[in-house]
């Protein structure tokens, strides 16, 4: 009952194919290696593009905001 010899790997993957199929095993395949792409592709990213929208949603917030003479914090329920 020790460690699974190579011949019990190959009784494994035959009947993993017999039950899922080839078409359905080379999808799930293209779908990992597709999110690992993109997972590797999100880690090597610039910084810059995130302090662009930053700044761009700071100057959209600042000119959207008037002044409010209403103070939320204190106002009685």
């Amino acid at each position: 009952m020790g460690s699974m010899s190579w011949i019990h790997w190959v009784v494994v993957l035959l009947i993993v194919v017999l039950v899922f199929g080839t078409k359905r095993l080379g999808n799930i395949g293209k779908d990992v290696g597709e999110a690992v792409k993109g997972f590797k592709k999100g880690m090597h990213d610039d910084d810059k593009p995130t302090q662009q929208l930053n700044d761009e949603t700071r100057q959209d917030n600042a000119s959207d905001k008037a002044p409010s003479s209403r103070n939320d914090e204190h106002t009685p329920r």
